[in-house]
């Protein structure tokens, strides 16, 4: 079919401006990767926009090296694994239930949990309730509370309604219990809604600096987002090398003038986004998969 003027004129259009807004989205990532593998007085000069002028690993070495860093990453870690998981649990099981029309007070139980979806208590009464539960200061803050999203059981459980119920009447009429229903039947199904849900949920942990900062006070528990955010408003860089016994073991003959706050800003940038960008490509199939039946059923 032959196209008008106008529709390659209106497709060239779409092409620049999408090529632009890439190039909105990809220039900040690239520049900071450059700042990062660029010696810090070097970087100082100014010129640095896409490729690094004096390469060198050395930020990397000291942001990897630090032992707070270390801690935090490994936190981020955890609470990302340990909290995503929990997460689809709960909201497949949550949802796997409500999706029974004939459950007891059905009604009552879903105008309960889109009313907290709806509206919240505020900062202070959450912050009162961690307390009375023993959370603050402790890595299960990072779990417990997000362990439930109402908006996900929604999503999962509209998904869950949309698959035949001639499937899940014979495995019933087979015999089947509902655990054996939930194994068998759904969680097969689901794979490509849980794996976009996860996704959302993983990064959600990931790049979660909030309850850091705000409901923990042991360096030891805090997040890597949470002391990237602590290193943004830093005014020295004392406070990413710490003791000068570790500057020194860090240093090892490369001297510490090539060594800027700012390169130290970068390099702990890309080492807290660089591994949940490297997840994507291998759940990119069932996230698009998810999102497009989410998008059609809900």
């Amino acid at each position: 079919m032959k196209r008008s003027a106008g529709d390659k004129a209106s497709q060239i259009v779409i092409i620049v401006l999408l090529s632009l807004l890439c190039v909105t989205v990809i220039y900040p990532f690239l520049y900071m990767l450059a700042i990062s593998l660029n010696q810090g007085n070097d970087a100082a000069k100014g010129g640095v926009y896409l490729w690094p002028r004096a390469f060198t690993f050395y930020n990397f070495r000291i942001v990897l090296g630090n032992e707070v860093i270390q801690h935090s990453y490994w936190i981020t870690i955890a609470r990302t694994i340990l909290g995503t998981v929990l997460g689809l649990l709960v909201t497949l099981l949550a949802a796997f239930g409500l999706s029974y029309r004939a459950l007891p007070m059905r009604g009552t139980i879903l105008g309960y949990v889109l009313l907290t979806m709806l509206f919240s208590g505020g900062l202070i009464p959450f912050y009162i309730q961690l307390h009375d539960l023993h959370l603050l200061n402790s890595f299960w803050v990072y779990i417990v509370p997000s362990a439930f999203s109402a908006w996900n059981m929604f999503v999962m459980m509209k998904f869950i309604q949309g698959i035949p119920e001639a499937l899940i009447e014979s495995a019933e009429m087979d015999g089947a219990h509902p655990f054996r229903v939930l194994w068998s039947i759904i969680l097969p199904l689901s794979k490509p809604m849980l794996a976009a849900l996860g996704l959302f949920t993983g990064v959600m942990h990931w790049n979660d600096w909030f309850a850091g900062a705000f409901f923990v006070s042991n360096q030891k528990l805090i997040p890597v987002q949470t002391f990237l955010q602590q290193l943004l408003s830093a005014q020295d860089i004392s406070a990413v090398l710490g003791s000068n016994n570790n500057v020194e073991a860090l240093a090892r003959g490369t001297s510490l003038a090539n060594v800027t706050l700012m390169s130290i800003k970068m390099a702990t940038v890309m080492v807290s986004a660089i591994p949940i960008l490297c997840v994507y490509p291998f759940l990119q199939r069932y996230f698009v998969k998810g999102v497009l039946i989410g998008s059609v059923k809900g």
